[in-house]
Order: structure tokens, then C-alpha cells, then sequence
């Protein structure tokens, strides 16, 4: 199976909401086949449709992603339904936003509804790791990147070290 390309910031796409699955067929099950696959070779511990590409509403998520431990998580038109207490997420990361590292605030603990991808309700009520990720990826889901939720200061750094990375490739 293929790797899919994840897309990485400044790229517009980034900055898409995502659409509402409406057709869990074969189509959108290899589709989650290999989102699992390129997440896990980036390696990642989560990645939503919107970075690579697709604008559906369908993310994949493992806090535990060492081969012998895996437990993958698919959520298609995940919602945050109530959120609760204030943490720090100490050194976030992202796959579309390479190289950079940050403090974000997050809540505590979620509760997400959302469908698994045989088209199974779930309700998730999480905390710690696994609210985190799901916070950041059901950001993106609604185009919506880690490095807005920081100071406008540390976001114009990184964003003028990519343009300027950019710019030095493209000569």
C-alpha cells in the first residue's frame, strides 16, 4: 500500500474544514488503511484526512505507536462534546508543521462523539495523552493548526524560517 504525502504548513489545504463522511464503503476503508500506515511511518501518534488531502471528516489516532504495541483508533465526524480543566501540552508537535515545537494549552479531559469506521456511535470520555491528541487532530478537522493556538510572536518566527526554507529551494 501506498503512502499518502501529508501536507505541511503553509499550505493552504491546512486551512480547510472538513466536510461530514457521509459513505463508509471500501473507498473510504483503504483510504483509512493508509492514513494508518503513513501515520505510523512519519511516525506520528495521530493524523486527520485534512493533512493529506482529503476534506472529510475522518481522522486516525494511536498514543501507542510501537509495533508491538498498536491500537489504532479511527474516528469519522468527530466532535468535541464537553471539555473540561486546563493542561499543558508540553512540546506539541505536528506532521504538517515540520520541525517546530511548542506549549500549547488544551483541556484536561473530552468527551467525543464520533462514529468508528464501520459506522459504530462511539462516545469517548478521555483525558490526559489521549484528550490532547484528539484536541489537536479534531483541530485540524477544522483547519484549524497547533501553532495557532501560541503567541502571534513564536508563530511569526517559525512562519518567516519556512519562508525563507522555501524560498532557498525554490532558487
Amino acid at each position: 500500500m501506498s503512502l499518502l504525502d501529508i501536507l505541511t504548513y503553509p499550505d493552504d489545504f491546512l486551512k480547510t474544514a472538513a466536510k461530514p463522511v457521509e459513505n463508509i464503503d471500501g473507498r473510504l476503508q483503504t483510504f483509512i488503511d493508509r492514513m494508518a500506515e503513513t501515520m505510523y511511518q512519519a511516525p506520528g501518534v495521530g493524523l486527520a484526512a485534512v493533512q493529506v488531502g482529503l476534506d472529510q471528516s475522518l481522522l486516525v489516532y494511536d498514543i501507542c505507536p510501537q509495533e508491538n504495541d498498536r491500537q489504532l483508533h479511527v474516528l469519522i465526524n468527530p466532535k468535541i462534546i464537553a471539555a473540561e480543566g486546563e493542561i499543558l501540552s508540553e512540546d506539541e508537535g505536528c506532521l504538517s508543521v515540520p520541525e517546530f515545537r511548542a506549549n500549547v494549552k488544551r483541556a484536561q479531559s473530552v468527551l467525543v462523539e464520533a462514529v468508528d469506521r464501520d459506522g459504530n456511535p462511539l462516545r469517548l470520555e478521555v483525558e490526559g495523552m489521549q484528550a490532547i491528541v484528539l484536541q489537536h487532530e479534531i483541530d485540524h478537522l477544522q483547519g484549524t493548526l497547533f501553532i495557532d493556538h501560541i503567541s502571534a510572536l513564536k508563530r511569526q518566527m517559525y512562519t518567516r524560517r519556512v519562508k525563507k526554507q522555501l524560498k532557498y529551494q525554490g532558487s
